[in-house]
């Protein structure tokens, strides 16, 4: 099986903890890569956030 490229909206809000509202304001901060299919559907990079999130301080707030 191949390695998980991306992430949900759900998959975000777990693991930074935060609502789906805090969600969005991030990607429309485009604080990481995205794509948004069909509808309200979004895809997050996996390598983006990933890259983002080991950037990020403990002082930094979401």
């Amino acid at each position: 099986m191949s390695q998980k490229r991306c992430y949900t909206v759900k998959e975000i809000q777990e693991i930074l903890g935060i609502s789906r509202p805090a969600v969005y304001a991030l990607l429309k901060r485009k604080e990481f890569h995205w794509i948004q299919l069909e509808g309200s559907r979004y895809r997050i990079s996996k390598k983006s956030f990933d890259l983002w999130l080991d950037g990020q301080s403990e002082t930094d707030s979401f």
